[in-house]
């Protein structure tokens, strides 16, 4: 997946504490909003093919399921609600002979970045084909293996993968970006796409979940709440893949924020994870669920302690940490200390096979690959992105025009990373943090159910700091029972692993079941 977050990180940290920046070059082969005129924006838009509908057939735990296949956009007015400034793609999936749609849940699906499309999450986990990847290992080049997933989600809801605006086949009237690259417009722009779907397609009183990845659990922080002040629409639970709601938590670039030792404390038990994984713990362990329960216990107790003296820590408690902390992570004792007991992602992921010459995976550290420079202070690049995104993309290319009929003569943007500025403050705020949002949407609506999904191998959004942050919310205790939460052996994009996407799709099931009224 080609996230590019680490740098997203560093280019926050640069937009918070020294000038407003553009986090993203422009791209140089399409031509410039400003190049282009009135007439030719507009026709932009109006190349954009209309909605196909195609017919398939899946099979998930030995049932056969026929469904309808819509490919297309949806139109995205702007903030006056007057022009069409953005179309929004999407591929639908809805499952032939329901008779009561009102018995016949919905959930709206998207990956993150922010600048991602869902091609991820719709060829990877929940479609009814699935990308053929090892788990672990850099695929080979073409071709690829495009079989029936199993464990789509069809045996329990309708599907619809959104891509967000810019990407996929959808496209921005040039010179409106800003009206959609910020967490606030983004959240809109996908709210509206909510409203205009279930109008269109007649779910209005269909149970309804949305299901985030990575950012994507961010935007849904902000979507559930904004859909119901906006829109009047109750959601009936929200699932959360790899969780991230305050950005304060990130392991990616915590230096740029001295004082707040939370990342390192909530990074650390995946550090223990990875370790366990590659065999580099000085003794190695059988059972990994105990022993990260040790891990999280120590993290925020003895460590975090530690940490919130600074200067003032004394050298005995100083050294004793640091040799636990090598208990706990296989990391050199004279390496912890030179890094003052604070070690980011990237420094982890350059150090732990760095004998092998070897970088960890971010995204899943289980995967590894080889060390670009042995002298950096930190990897330069994710070993499982590069292993798996040409399989993903050239499968989905293939697979929307042969089977579903669409984009023949259209681009499909994967992302839209290297042409992206996006606006980071959220509500007017200089810092991301919509666990706010969050809370308030769980407290007006008190039914809502919220899950979340996580791996221990994910150094991109550590399934600690998921843990701390719902853990943290500004909701009654009474409202505690609604949150829910599954970990797996697995990475960022859980679904890489196959085991873990049996077990997905089995506790997504059963989430979706068990928060709606329908008699099965």
């Amino acid at each position: 997946m080609k996230y590019s977050f680490r740098l997203l990180k560093a280019l926050i940290i640069c937009f918070f504490l020294i000038s407003p920046v553009a986090l993203f070059a422009q791209s140089s082969h399409e031509p410039s909003s400003a190049s282009l005129s009135k007439n030719e924006s507009k026709d932009m838009l109006s190349r954009i093919e209309p909605a196909v509908t195609t017919s398939g057939s899946v099979t998930i735990d030995g049932r056969h399921i026929d469904y309808d296949a819509v490919a297309g956009t949806i139109p995205i007015l702007d903030q006056n609600d007057q022009d069409t400034t953005a179309r929004m793609g999407f591929v639908a999936y809805f499952k032939k002979g329901v008779t009561d749609m009102d018995m016949r849940p919905i959930t709206f699906l998207y990956n993150g970045g922010p600048g991602s499309s869902t091609v991820w999450l719709h060829m990877g986990c929940f479609g009814p084909k699935r990308v053929v990847i090892d788990s672990t290992i850099h695929m080979h080049g073409a071709p690829y293996e495009l079989v029936n997933n199993q464990y789509s989600l069809l045996d329990a809801s309708d599907l619809v993968f959104i891509d967000m605006p810019g990407t996929g086949f959808g496209r921005i009237e040039p010179g409106h970006e800003k009206d959609y690259w910020g967490v606030d417009e983004d959240a809109r722009a996908f709210g509206q796409f909510i409203m205009r779907f279930i109008t269109k397609y007649s779910r209005w009183n269909s149970p309804k979940f949305v299901f985030g990845e990575s950012y994507g659990t961010t935007r849904s922080a902000v979507l559930c709440n904004l859909l119901s002040d906006t829109y009047n629409i109750d959601l009936n639970g929200v699932v959360l893949l790899s969780q991230i709601l305050d950005f304060g938590n990130s392991i990616d670039g915590p230096s740029g924020n001295p004082g707040d030792e939370r990342p390192y404390e909530l990074a650390l038990p995946t550090y223990a994870a990875t370790a366990w994984y590659h065999h580099k713990l000085p003794e190695q362990v059988t059972d990994l669920t105990a022993f990260l329960d040790k891990v999280e216990k120590f993290a925020m107790g003895e460590y975090a302690h530690a940490l919130s003296q600074g200067s003032t820590l004394d050298s005995n408690t100083f050294n004793q940490i640091a040799a636990q902390l090598h208990q706990y992570t296989g990391l050199p004792v004279a390496y912890i200390k030179k890094a003052n007991l604070r070690i980011d992602g990237g420094e982890f992921e350059q150090n732990l096979l760095g004998k092998q010459e070897e970088v960890t995976g971010r995204l899943d550290t289980r995967f590894s690959g080889p060390v670009l420079d042995p002298l950096a202070q930190r990897s330069y690049y994710d070993p499982q992105s590069s292993a798996i995104s040409g399989a993903y993309i050239a499968l989905f290319n293939e697979y929307v025009r042969k089977d579903l009929k669409y984009g023949k003569n259209m681009v499909y943007r994967p992302s839209v990373y290297g042409r992206m500025s996006w606006d980071w403050k959220h509500r007017g705020g200089m810092q991301v943090n919509v666990m706010p949002d969050l809370a308030n949407a769980m407290k007006t609506n008190p039914k809502l159910q919220v899950m979340l999904n996580t791996g221990y191998f994910d150094l991109a959004t550590p399934f600690y700091e998921g843990i701390y942050e719902l853990q943290h919310l500004a909701i009654p205790r009474s409202l505690d029972k609604n949150i829910h939460y599954a970990f797996y052996e697995s990475g960022h994009m859980v679904y890489v692993n196959v085991p873990s996407l049996a077990q997905l799709h089995k506790n997504v099931k059963a989430f979706i079941n068990e928060n709606y009224s329908a008699v099965q």
